[in-house]
C-alpha cells in the first residue's frame, strides 16, 4: 500500500505514527502553513521524509503541484484533519482514491462544527473514515461507528471523545485498505450540512424570548466549545455576555 499523508491536529499524527508501525511509510506529506496549525512540525518530525516530498497548503494551488507529486505513485492519500479545498485533480490523482476521516456519523453533520451541531439538533454522532468527493463530505463511506450523546456533554468534551473515535475507525479499516478494495457504501440522501459561519447564527439568546428549558439547555452544551468566541451570549444595556457550562453527573 503506498500513499500520500495531509494532516494536522495530534489524531494526524496519532494515525501516521499508527501506519509507520504497520510497515507503511508515507511516499510525501501535505501539512499547513496557515498560523492556527498546530502539529506541522511534528507530522514532517514522524514522517523522516526529505523536503522534496514536504508540500504546505500553498503548494495546493502551484500550477506544477501535480505534476511533483505524480512522481510517487500512490493508492491512497489519506486526510486526517486537513481543513483545505482539495481540487478534483488532486482527488482523482491515487490509484484508489483520496480518503477523509471525519468527526461526524455521515450523512450527518456534514461541515463545520461537527459535535455542536449534534447536540443542537439532535443528529447521531460518531465518526466516519469516506472517499472524498467534490461536494462535502458526500463521498462512499468505508467504515464508520456512532458514538453515544451522553446528557453531561457539551461540544468540547463530545469532540474528545470522537477524537479517540476516529483513531479506532481508521484502525478497524486498515485491513480493507491494505487489500486495495475498501468498502464503499452509497450516503443515504437524508443528512444535514452546515457551513463554518453557520454557528454565529444560534449564539445569541433573546432575554425577552420564551424557550424550553430543554432546549435552552441543549443550546449552553452545543454553544460550549473550547473556544470563548463560540460560546452562546446574551446582551444587556449593550454589553454581552458570554455563557458556557459544565454539567456534573451526581
Amino acid at each position: 500500500m503506498k500513499y500520500g499523508f495531509a494532516g494536522d491536529r495530534e489524531i494526524s499524527v496519532k494515525i501516521l505514527e499508527l501506519l509507520i508501525s504497520l510497515g507503511y511509510r508515507p511516499s510525501f506529506l501535505l501539512v499547513s502553513e496557515n498560523e492556527n496549525a498546530t502539529h506541522t512540525d511534528k507530522l514532517i518530525e514522524v514522517s523522516q521524509l526529505d523536503s522534496s516530498r514536504i508540500f504546505t497548503n500553498k503548494d495546493l494551488k502551484s500550477k506544477d503541484f501535480i505534476e511533483k507529486i505524480k512522481k510517487n505513485e500512490v493508492d491512497y492519500i489519506f486526510g486526517i484533519h486537513y481543513p483545505f479545498i482539495i481540487s478534483k485533480e488532486l482527488i482523482n490523482f491515487p490509484k484508489v482514491g483520496f480518503l477523509n476521516l471525519h468527526p461526524a456519523y455521515l450523512p450527518y453533520n456534514k461541515g463545520w462544527h461537527t459535535p455542536s451541531w449534534a447536540i443542537y439538533e439532535g443528529t447521531k454522532y460518531g465518526a466516519t473514515l469516506h472517499f472524498m468527493s467534490e461536494k462535502l463530505d458526500e463521498g462512499d463511506i468505508i467504515h464508520q461507528r456512532e458514538v453515544t450523546i451522553l446528557p453531561e456533554d457539551t461540544a468540547n468534551s463530545l469532540y474528545k471523545r470522537v477524537l479517540d473515535l476516529e483513531y479506532e475507525v481508521f484502525k478497524e479499516a486498515v485491513p480493507q485498505l491494505v487489500s486495495l478494495a475498501p468498502n464503499r457504501v452509497k450516503q443515504i440522501e437524508e443528512g444535514t450540512e452546515h457551513k463554518k459561519t453557520d454557528l454565529e447564527n444560534i449564539r445569541e439568546i433573546s432575554l425577552s424570548e420564551e424557550i424550553k428549558a430543554g432546549d435552552l439547555i441543549n443550546k449552553l452544551r452545543a454553544l460550549t466549545t473550547n473556544n470563548s468566541d463560540e460560546a452562546a451570549f446574551f446582551v444587556v444595556n449593550g454589553v454581552r455576555y458570554n455563557i458556557q457550562v459544565r454539567i456534573i453527573k451526581e
